[in-house]
């Protein structure tokens, strides 16, 4: 009886404790998703940096610091983006530690040639970082500065120039392997399952989108923002992509469903905005009527997607549902064409445009959502497997600007530091040489080098302090750890904050580098201020001339990638067909992002920009569209002879417009765009009796009408900064 007393109140208490911590999980699960995965940040980015300057330190190598300071520019939240930057570090600290080498063995004692030599080396290994961005971006820049951190402290002394690349090799690799070793084995973040978490809100998230445009909930600045937000997402995924494929095989594995995935993903965004487009342009005109008889179908294809806000299923339920609807789609739209017997000749064109771009949209998305459903399964169709490439493209200007900026800044700090002969100005020019490999892409440069420059000032305090006052009171690594262990907090913290992470950057960086511990701890307070004082006066020299002489929003460097960006369109008449729509859709996208990286938000200029990308893809798409069907439809040549000739003229002066727009260009544009409407309509009363030519010329007259529309959009930028009154041009179009 007593036993049973004394385990009835245990009972009585683990039952209080579980309910307790049943009623706590949902705080603590919160939490966890929340504040817990920063601080789970903070701890891995501590204990590497700890653990690689116990290592280094053990391996008795000259500078620990070094592989300390490799922890803080490598660690990211994910283990995916360690191991990926970690990648391209041990490949650009290889290719640096040989150019430091050839460098100095060709400018021996030649202080003047050999800054010269490493200031051409590094601006074109920051340049070449911004041609290939995403993670490659990180090993180039390594390349360039890695050379300087090698080279310029050893000018004077070339005999030590070997041994000093072979240690800092070592240095580098002993904080590659701690942060990623900690990354992956300590509560690992998986950058493959956060890529398909994306995956899912942004299906979610879109398909919600595309019901609000089908239902015509959406205005035109609302549909702008919306649209500029998916242009970045899917140029963000082609990054996280990246990543996650050298975490996780699975991941590997999925590669190319992923990128077809983001491919179709395009697709299906740019057929959403060729219907809104049409539908907007038709609302208050004359054709307005008899567009809005296929209301009933958007409006059934919207509550299709509504449904799919409350499913958690991967698509498939989705696609079966939109195959249903495709299958009976044509046969409803003719029965409703046939009811407008006494319409105009363009109400009718726009009645079956808004249709075909429908019955294209539901196709898109039915291939969108069948990729979708596939994702979790292991072995795919052949025609599945198929290799989508994304190509990014990058302004041949911006990659010059950048090299000819980071050179002027880097010239100015080697020059000071020549006719000075300041002691620290090699390092002056290791911090301009970093504040412009750093700040090569970040979305505003001056600031990032601002609060680098800050950051720098603020660790040369707590350098300081640390050598006045720390180091000298302290006995044994245990203890070292703990008193470092706040500070570094501190500045991972400020690093992982989106508006102060060239602060935290700055302050991790050369806290560790100016007074990090190594194996002999040298105690120069006057020294360290020195070198503090170097770095911090070359970053803001970087921020001076980034803000005033050489700024990322010039009007001519934002003048000559629009012109790149138009130059997408110039692509689609002109390149060659295979495969022209991936390489137009992803160059596209991606120079649409890099000037909504470098114009301001909110600001006329990024609109104007938004909307030259909205009219490229639009007309750019359409082109695609016309080439696919008139290269199909070969038979057409024979039925008139001057078919071909009419196509030619459109592609060429649709081109021409892309490349010069002005009003001239506008004109000839729509003129040969109409004459191409002529012939087709002719064609079109001529295979009347065979209903699959039919369909292929109403195809082609869908292509050319959506083209004609696009150019007479008064909210087009051409339209808008050219105005002319070309629908005088047009009046006859329509018999």
């Amino acid at each position: 009886m007593k036993r049973q007393h004394a385990i009835k109140p245990m009972a009585n208490f683990a039952g209080a404790w579980r309910a307790l911590f049943q009623s706590l999980s949902p705080a603590i699960r919160e939490w966890a998703h929340s504040d817990g995965l920063v601080w789970l940040h903070l701890l891995k980015t501590v204990t590497a940096g700890l653990l690689a300057l116990g290592s280094a330190m053990l391996l008795d190598l000259p500078q620990p610091r070094i592989a300390m300071t490799t922890v803080f520019v490598l660690m990211q939240p994910f283990s995916g983006m360690v191991l990926a930057k970690s990648f391209y570090r041990i490949l650009g600290t290889a290719v640096g530690a040989v150019a430091a080498l050839v460098l100095g063995a060709l400018f021996v004692q030649q202080p003047e040639l050999h800054m010269l030599g490493m200031i051409v080396w590094v601006s074109a290994c920051i340049a070449a970082a911004v041609r290939y961005r995403h993670f490659r971006w990180y090993g180039f820049v390594l390349a360039g500065y890695t050379a300087a951190l090698i080279g310029i402290p050893n000018v004077a002394t070339p005999e030590g120039l070997f041994l000093a690349a072979l240690t800092r090799a070592a240095e580098v690799g002993v904080g590659i392997v701690c942060s990623s070793a900690v990354s992956a084995l300590i509560v690992p973040q998986r950058s493959g399952l956060a890529l398909l978490q994306t995956l899912q809100v942004r299906y979610g998230n879109f398909t919600a989108f595309a019901a609000d445009v089908l239902s015509r909930r959406v205005d035109r600045r609302a549909f702008e923002r919306r649209f500029a937000q998916l242009v970045d997402e899917i140029v963000g995924f082609e990054a996280t992509r990246i990543f996650a494929a050298f975490e996780d095989p699975a991941m590997r594995s999925r590669n190319h469903r992923l990128g077809r995935l983001n491919n179709e993903f395009m697709h299906a965004c740019t057929r959403l905005h060729a219907l809104h487009q049409l539908l907007k342009r038709s609302h208050g005109s004359d054709a307005a009527p008899i567009v809005r008889r296929i209301d009933p179908y958007l409006r059934e294809l919207a509550a299709l997607l509504s449904l799919q806000r409350d499913v958690s299923a991967d698509g498939s339920h989705l696609a079966t549902r939109l195959r249903e609807f495709q299958a009976t789609l044509p046969r409803r739209i003719r029965q409703t064409r046939e009811q407008q017997g006494h319409a105009s000749a363009e109400a009718l064109a726009d009645f079956d445009t808004a249709s075909e771009l429908l019955y294209r949209f539901v196709d898109e998305w039915t291939k969108y959502c069948d990729s979708y459903a596939t994702l979790a399964q292991r072995k795919l169709s052949p025609r599945q497997e198929t290799k989508n490439s994304y190509s990014s493209k990058t302004s041949s200007y911006a990659v010059a600007f950048t090299f000819i900026r980071s050179a002027t800044v880097m010239g100015m700090a080697a020059w000071f530091w020549l006719a000075t002969d300041w002691p620290s100005g090699g390092l002056g020019f290791i911090g301009a040489a970093l504040a412009c490999a750093l700040t090569s892409i970040a979305p505003n440069a001056p600031k990032m080098a601002v609060q680098m420059a800050l950051g720098a000032a603020l660790g040369t305090l707590a350098g300081y302090v640390f050598t006045c006052y720390v180091y000298p009171n302290i006995d044994g690594f245990p203890l070292l750890c703990i008193v470092l262990s706040p500070v570094l907090a501190l500045g991972a913290h400020l690093a992982a904050c989106k508006r102060a992470a060239g602060l935290g950057v700055g302050f991790s960086v050369f806290f560790c580098l100016l007074a990090g511990p190594d194996n002999v701890v040298t105690f120069e307070p006057d020294l360290l201020v020195n070198n503090g004082i170097a770095v911090t006066a070359s970053m803001l020299l970087t921020a001076i001339v980034l803000a005033t002489v050489f700024p990322a929003d010039m009007d001519w460097l934002i003048e000559r990638i629009m012109n790149d960006l138009r130059a997408q369109a110039v692509l689609a008449c002109r390149g060659q067909r295979p495969k022209l729509n991936q390489r137009f859709q992803s160059s596209t996208h991606d120079l649409a992002s890099q000037l909504r990286a470098l114009l301001a938000r909110r600001s006329r200029r990024r609109r104007h920009a938004l909307r030259w990308m909205l009219a490229t893809l639009e007309v750019g798409h359409a082109v695609i569209d016309l080439r696919d069907e008139v290269a199909h439809a070969e038979y057409v040549q024979a039925l008139h002879p001057r078919w071909s000739a009419a196509v030619d003229r459109v592609l060429d002066h649709l081109a021409q417009l892309f490349e010069r727009p002005d009003a001239r260009a506008l004109e000839r544009a729509v003129v040969s765009v109409r004459s191409a409407i002529w012939i087709a309509q002719d064609v079109l009363d001529a295979v009347r009796t065979g209903p699959d030519r039919r369909h292929d010329i109403q195809r082609i007259l869908s292509c050319l009408h959506f083209i004609r529309t696009a150019l007479l959009d008064n909210d087009a930028p051409f339209k808008q900064r050219y105005p002319t009154n070309v629908e005088s041009a047009t009046r006859a179009i329509f018999p």
